[in-house]
């Protein structure tokens, strides 16, 4: 039963002590004689000046043949119609952190502290671009699908993260985005994989072609390594959560949300594309988008062919020397070779040590949020 269900006067539980006590023509000092205890203290019970105390509720419930529970959902049932009714706004608030995580969100400082209930409500929808509390995604109790995210299985995590990348994307100013500057930018990105170091200038590559490129940290359990959507039809976004910080992570993840960009994937607002790529790895059902990105990331790093061909001489044993030597080869530094194995035999405890961490390079150039900084956004 709800609180607000309780609005009549709840007698307490002496009162039926009391009848139960003339129904059995004793007196309270029988009772008392009973119990066990002084008249005085059976008085502050049936007064209701004193509650009855669990050990009182098995004694009354001998006395007088009555299991026990009763006596004390009897006092729980009094004590709940006296208490104070509490804050409207815990209701709110719970339902919100039943859907998003608002801590974190607080915690990042994407959302203001100590909001109370309204303002954290008007706060959200400034968020999440709406003007309604149930236009909020996933806070609609409508039957039917409140939102494209819903139906497409859409995590309320993850789209908190991608609104926080859609709200950084809106502060940058670039050119207009060329499709034939992005291509001919590939090959300069090809350059910059022989070295993790050298990751950190892809951001300034892609955002001379007009593309731009966010780094915001994971919230937790938001499976999640990038995203694609578009500002306008000239102004495409690629979001990347460093999820893993290894070196063939990230280059595998850039190439395949950058081919949604060449396919002009995920244009229509509420159609954005967001790629979990260990989901990804284990499903043979793909979309064609994520098909087609996953061949371009897998070419990009180190043809196919080549691979397929390393793995059959060298498979079991893959030696340092020959990872090294293919690798100069292909012109990408050892870890994105060690990557693409794994990715193609399965075996992911192989040479990890070349699977080495870029993120402190990439954040030194790119547009980030996370990881101890707050990137400046007006909502």
């Amino acid at each position: 039963m709800s609180i607000e269900a309780i609005n009549y006067a709840v007698p307490t539980p002496g009162e039926f002590i009391k009848e139960e006590l003339e129904a059995r023509e004793w007196t309270q000092g029988d009772l008392a004689y009973v119990l066990g205890t002084s008249p005085q203290n059976l008085h502050a019970i049936l007064s209701g000046k004193r509650g009855i105390s669990s050990a009182m509720a098995k004694a009354l419930g001998k006395a007088l043949g009555v299991p026990a529970i009763f006596f004390t959902n009897l006092q729980a049932a009094y004590d709940l119609s006296i208490a104070d009714d509490p804050d409207p706004a815990i209701e709110r608030r719970a339902r919100l952190q039943d859907h998003f995580p608002v801590r974190e969100m607080i915690k990042r400082g994407w959302i203001d502290e100590n909001l109370d209930a309204s303002l954290l409500e008007e706060h959200m929808m400034r968020y999440f671009r709406c003007n309604s509390v149930d236009d909020i995604p996933y806070l609609s109790h409508a039957a039917k699908k409140s939102s494209y995210y819903e139906d497409r299985s859409i995590s309320p995590i993850q789209i908190s993260w991608l609104f926080r990348v859609h709200q950084i994307a809106d502060q940058i100013e670039l050119p207009r985005y060329s499709a034939t500057k992005l291509r001919k930018a590939l090959e300069d990105l090809k350059g910059l994989m022989i070295a993790p170091e050298e990751t950190r200038n892809a951001p300034r590559v892609l955002m001379e072609c007009g593309v731009r490129i966010i780094f915001v940290e994971a919230l937790p359990n938001a499976k999640i390594d990038g995203a694609c959507f578009w500002l306008d039809k000239s102004s495409p976004v690629i979001g990347m959560s460093l999820r893993f910080d290894r070196i063939d992570n990230f280059w595998f993840v850039l190439r395949h949300e950058i081919e949604h960009v060449l396919n002009c994937d995920g244009q229509k607002k509420g159609q954005e594309i967001i790629d979990d790529m260990e989901a990804m790895s284990s499903n043979a059902s793909l979309p064609d988008e994520e098909l087609k990105a996953n061949i371009a990331a897998r070419e990009f790093c180190v043809p196919r062919d080549k691979l397929v061909g390393f793995i059959a001489r060298k498979n079991p044993y893959f030696s340092e020397h020959d990872i090294s030597g293919f690798a100069r080869v292909h012109g990408v530094h050892p870890g994105i070779v060690v990557g693409q194995i794994q990715d193609y035999t399965k075996n992911f405890k192989l040479l990890r040590k070349h699977l080495v961490k870029v993120r402190q390079f990439v954040t030194s150039t790119g547009m980030f949020d996370g990881w101890g900084n707050v990137f400046p956004v007006s909502l």
